[in-house]
């Protein structure tokens, strides 16, 4: 075969009048083997070929083979085909492992002002709040297996009893009915400006849970000090951050 000999030796068997070289050889000369059998113009092409004596005519035969017929057609890339894994809707946990599933949303509608409590208690609400003290902040979420924001915790808490609520602080501002902080009770909700009190918007709350001897207490999810979930005072700086506290239960009302 003349793909297996030197540059040197294909071109002395080829231009060697006494060798005979085969259609076969000739296909399979290159550093890229035409088709192993040729047809049609390229069995006709080596035929002039073997029949031509003079190695001129040979030479300007081959330049054209090559330039003709430089290499063998594009082989196609089949890629392998995926597996596809049904997805089940499970969750595979070891032992000593404790799977959460991310808790769904209730949706409040953006348009209403009211908050239906159905039969829930404050007092329901708040043993239920007590019970999540300690889970770590976390912005933006509402699930007790990564952390709460100040306003995931309140959705999480209202949602465990089928109660919807809006899901920013922000969203609270108009809902419900506001009272003076002297009438507030448990399970009140309180509402604060953000970090930045220079900007008077509602940016954290909170559930009140006491008012002993004129002192407020609230459960809330905090970025600060406590870094999650956590009962503090109405102290100076949360009463410079003070916005409103509203009302969200009717048993709270005096003629309930």
């Amino acid at each position: 075969m003349l793909a297996r000999l030197s540059g040197s030796q294909v071109f002395k068997q080829l231009f060697n009048k006494s060798n005979s070289v085969s259609v076969r050889d000739f296909s399979s000369f290159g550093s890229y083997p035409i088709q192993s059998k040729p047809c049609g113009v390229q069995e006709i092409f080596l035929a002039l070929f073997m029949a031509v004596k003079f190695n001129s005519i040979r030479f300007t035969l081959l330049i054209l083979w090559l330039l003709f017929f430089p290499s063998c057609p594009k082989k196609e890339f089949v890629e392998p085909a995926i597996e596809r894994v049904p997805i089940k809707n499970n969750i595979v946990v070891h032992a000593d492992t404790v799977a959460i599933r991310p808790p769904v949303v209730l949706i409040f509608p953006s348009s209403s002002l009211h908050i239906n409590t159905g039969s829930t208690t404050p007092e329901e609400l708040l043993t239920y709040a007590n019970t999540l003290i300690g889970i770590p902040y976390k912005f933006a979420s509402s699930n007790p297996a990564i952390g709460f924001d100040c306003s995931g915790f309140i959705t999480y808490v209202f949602n465990h009893f089928k109660i919807a609520v809006p899901r920013s602080s922000i969203d609270f501002t108009n809902v419900e009915r506001e009272i003076k902080l002297t009438e507030a009770k448990p399970g009140d909700i309180v509402l604060f400006t953000g970090t930045d009190s220079t900007t008077r918007e509602v940016g954290h709350m909170g559930i009140i849970t006491s008012t002993e001897n004129g002192e407020y207490f609230f459960i809330h999810s905090t970025s600060g000090k406590a870094n999650g979930v956590t009962i503090s005072s109405l102290s100076k700086y949360y009463t410079f951050r003070f916005v409103k506290v509203i009302r969200i239960f009717p048993q709270n009302d005096p003629i309930y």
